[in-house]
């Protein structure tokens, strides 16, 4: 009976693993015109996949700049933050360069499988210790392209308040009132509360006025409202303050000045004979859209014409323990909130007491006991 004789591991090593010294013998061994013919064979099938490489690496650069013009183009008609578009064109064009070149070393017969290794464990690597950083960079992000507030903008956000001056990709800059300047990472803006003051175009300024018993309401409410009508800041009356219809107005009249616009087809379209498309703009669709919006009862303006609700008022806000306190509301422009709350302010202080209004001081009534000077 005849045994299989097994190889143990060290004989199958030199079968797995190449050695470079025995391919050269091997070599030597063979005839000579044995060993040009594989020379040959080897030289065109590497010529032939040579050749492929550079045709796939042409074509595929053409597609990677296409795929970088409509990109580019998207955002130029979004108009995306510069530094955003800058950013992640870059990122695009490296990945599609870094696919491509890897396709082409594959192409070659260059095993890849070990760079692809190599760069996963080092992206893994720099991501778990850019993880902050990589957050920072994702809000960013989502703030330039979301935009929930712009440069400009007046925002309150991880207790500061102040005018944003810049937006870069992992943080943004502000300056408060004082003129400090303030770098908040954007990871916590993307995920936290932001007060934007400067979001909406008009803001309503309330005031607090307290007047003492015995003094005539109507007198104060009518010398206070005096006050207000004077003020070229305030609301006068019932205007249609909608961003939206301010938009359409906006876009009518750009619509009537606009000029055509030429429209050149792409490259396929070139290559089938199409003609350069002229866009008019739809100025009619436009001012039937406004004509829609001004009509309709449910928009969300926050002031309606005629309704009232927003022209300046004063109300008995409370019955205090030394005073009638009365509610005063106006709206005005947002970059006015605060010249117009501290110029009213003072004239209220100054010309209240021409109406025969006078300001109470805290009071308390003290009732002294004389059971001692009784007994």
């Amino acid at each position: 009976m005849r045994l299989l004789q097994i190889p143990s591991a060290p004989t199958a090593l030199p079968d797995s693993v190449p050695d470079a010294s025995r391919d050269i013998e091997i070599l030597k061994s063979l005839p000579f015109d044995e060993l040009i013919a594989k020379v040959v064979n080897a030289m065109v099938t590497f010529a032939i996949n040579l050749a492929i490489a550079v045709v796939v690496f042409y074509v595929g650069r053409f597609i990677i700049n296409k795929i970088y013009k409509l990109v580019h183009n998207i955002f130029e008609k979004r108009r995306i933050d510069q530094s955003l578009n800058t950013f992640v064109l870059s990122m695009i064009r490296i990945v599609l360069y870094f696919i491509l070149i890897v396709t082409v070393i594959g192409i070659l017969g260059i095993e890849t499988s070990s760079f692809l290794a190599i760069f996963a464990s080092a992206g893994v690597a720099i991501g778990m210790a850019l993880s902050g950083t990589l957050q920072n960079f994702a809000g960013g992000v989502l703030i330039l392209l979301l935009k929930p507030y712009k440069i400009g903008d007046y925002i309150e956000a991880q207790g500061y308040a102040g005018t944003v001056r810049e937006i870069q990709i992992f943080s943004t800059i502000i300056c408060t009132a004082d003129n400090k300047s303030i770098i908040i990472p954007n990871g916590g803006l993307s995920t936290g509360s932001i007060n934007n003051w400067s979001k909406m175009d008009y803001r309503r300024v309330e005031w607090t006025v307290g007047i003492s018993y015995g003094n005539k309401v109507d007198a104060a409410r009518a010398k206070i409202l005096e006050i207000l009508d004077a003020d070229p800041d305030v609301v006068k009356s019932d205007i249609d303050l909608d961003r939206s219809v301010r938009r359409l107005e906006e876009k009518v009249e750009a619509d009537r000045t606009a000029e055509p616009v030429v429209r050149k087809p792409g490259f396929f379209g070139r290559l089938t004979g199409r003609k350069p498309k002229v866009i008019m703009p739809d100025t009619a669709a436009d001012e039937a859209e406004l004509e829609a919006a001004l009509q309709n009862d449910n928009t969300n303006s926050p002031v309606r014409k005629g309704s009232g609700a927003y022209a300046p008022s004063v109300v008995v806000k409370e019955l205090g323990a030394s005073s009638v306190d009365l509610r005063v509301t106006a709206w005005t422009q947002t970059g006015n909130y605060w010249n117009l709350y501290y110029r009213v302010n003072e004239q209220i202080y100054t010309q209240l007491e021409s109406a025969g209004i006078s300001f109470p001081f805290p009071q308390l009534d003290v009732h002294v006991s004389n059971q001692s000077s009784q007994s």
